[in-house]
């Protein structure tokens, strides 16, 4: 099963390596795509992670999932490349899976795929989850769309998207392992 986590400059690095981290340890190939036209992509703090692809050579047939981690200006970039949000409109018409955590949900919101789902943000971005009804919890499903509220749920979420993807049993295998539960 693949997953799609998308690099944009300033995007929040706990969630984007810590869902990485927990999505590998489920089993999942996971592919850490850059929206800058170069591998290397600096986060929010000012580390830099090195993507396995540019989103202009990268085929997303075969997603199970693409997932936005947060950050600013990263949510902000992500929001911006057109590219990105055309395969997330696309995804969503097949019905199929979206996670994004933090700010990033601000580009769901912006797409109108919240409208009528609940969904959460991190503080202040509540009002960007157009159509959303708004749950202030660490992570919310709702249908073929998961959100997370921010850094510090970072582990929730990827375990989460792990329990959607490959059952709560694995989920729990992994929270195990990581000493979580």
């Amino acid at each position: 099963m693949k997953a799609f986590i998308f690099l944009a400059e300033g995007f929040e690095e706990i969630e984007a390596v810590a869902t990485t981290d927990i999505l590998l340890r489920g089993g999942l190939e996971v592919n850490r795509v850059s929206i800058t036209g170069k591998l290397q992509v600096t986060g929010a703090h000012g580390i830099p992670v090195t993507a396995g692809l540019l989103f202009e050579n990268a085929d997303f047939s075969s997603a199970a999932i693409l997932i936005l981690p947060g950050g600013m200006p990263g949510a902000a970039n992500l929001n911006a490349h057109q590219g990105l949000k055309n395969l997330l409109k696309q995804q969503a018409a097949a019905g199929g899976k979206i996670a994004a955590i933090c700010a990033a949900p601000l580009v769901l919101g912006g797409l109108d795929l919240l409208q009528g789902k609940k969904a959460t943000a991190y503080p202040g971005y509540e009002d960007t989850l157009k159509g959303a009804e708004l749950e202030l919890k660490g992570v919310v499903k709702d249908g073929n769309i998961l959100t997370g509220r921010g850094p510090g749920f970072s582990f929730d979420f990827g375990l989460a998207i792990i329990e959607d993807l490959l059952g709560k049993a694995k989920a729990d295998e992994v929270a195990a392992g990581l000493l979580l539960k």
